[in-house]
């Protein structure tokens, strides 16, 4: 995920990187799904202005400046795939897109040879943000929930004239630093459905703190139900600081969801929630699914040489416990 600078100057070079993917898009055997993070239409439009300049600069491009990821299929048998989703039954979640990430452009399911020409079909998408409780959002964004509601509709409704697709994100929806662990699921499902009503092509349900239990992820699935929010409609996003992650990612695939942010080596965290840890690793939602016979079209080994990789090179613990044992297994021979 790329984030252009809102209060922090650690988001800052985003353009930079994304000018980058743009006219050096890396080789991989799938196309690759780009994230920008908008906090407000300043972000927005620093975000067009780098693809309208890449336009300029490409005249002999034919294909769609702005091409979006397919949406989540909703009919079995459907031959085109989508990132870790699947409405026709448990064991089916293709996903020859890549993985969602917090930290970091998506995944790809496998690494590639060096041969392997670039991808012409690459996609950008921006996401938008909001909160379920009024306290972590007047410290993240500096406005209360209505407010940042207010801001996402302005982004929706010129990101769509521009056919770019979005992705929302509610956070603190199980737990937040500042009002304790009861969020109430009214609101995030109140939220959610605002969020769609304007327009977003989906919302991740974000559990920020890592504060959420089974119980308390399956009420809150059942109330988004209740609500009219689709299965389709929802991604959901756990971090792991109690080690909950996978648990609750095991809830939501019981109750029909099909979308899970991870990231690879479990990284991640939140600067506003003291404590709080990376996503769960994508190493381990891997190899869970994989056990329960899922095909999701990702090396697990190959996502865990990656998770090593990068752990190492940011100085960083691998907190991906089946990535560390996979590698072990394998290096013992």
């Amino acid at each position: 995920m790329l984030t252009p600078d809102t209060f922090s100057g650690q988001m800052a070079n985003s353009a930079d990187v994304l000018n980058h993917l743009l006219g050096h898009p890396p080789n991989a055997s799938h196309s690759i799904a780009y994230n920008y993070l908008v906090p407000n239409l300043k972000g927005l439009h620093n975000f067009l202005n780098v693809l309208n300049d890449h336009k300029s600069a490409s005249p002999t491009q034919t294909s769609d400046p702005l091409p979006t990821p397919p949406p989540s299929p909703k009919e079995k048998d459907e031959v085109e795939p989508a990132p870790m989703t699947s409405t026709e039954d448990p064991n089916e979640m293709p996903s020859s897109q890549p993985l969602e990430t917090d930290n970091g452009p998506k995944q790809s399911s496998q690494i590639p040879s060096s041969s392997s020409p670039p991808p012409t079909n690459n996609a950008m998408e921006i996401s938008i943000f909001t909160a379920a409780t009024e306290a972590f959002s007047k410290t993240n964004t500096n406005c209360s929930i209505k407010e940042s509601l207010e801001r996402c509709k302005l982004i929706v409704s010129l990101a769509k004239n521009e056919n770019v697709r979005v992705r929302g994100y509610v956070s603190v929806a199980l737990g937040c630093p500042y009002e304790g662990p009861d969020v109430p699921p009214s609101k995030v499902a109140e939220i959610t459905a605002s969020l769609l009503e304007m327009g977003v092509d989906e919302v991740s349900v974000a559990d920020t703190t890592g504060m959420g239990t089974a119980p308390r992820t399956r009420n809150l699935l059942k109330t988004l139900e209740k609500a009219g929010v689709a299965n389709q409609d929802l991604a959901l996003h756990f971090h792991d600081t109690y080690g909950q992650a996978l648990v609750n990612a095991m809830v939501g695939l019981e109750h029909g969801v099909r979308t899970f942010d991870s990231s690879v080596g479990g990284l991640g965290g939140c600067p506003y929630s003291k404590g709080a840890t990376g996503n769960v690793a994508t190493e381990d939602l891997v190899y869970c699914l994989h056990s329960l016979g899922a095909t999701t079209q990702v090396d697990v080994e190959k996502m865990a040489e990656i998770g090593s990789w990068i752990s190492e090179r940011l100085g960083r613990q691998n907190d991906s416990r089946t990535g560390k044992a996979l590698l072990a297994r394998l290096s013992s021979g």
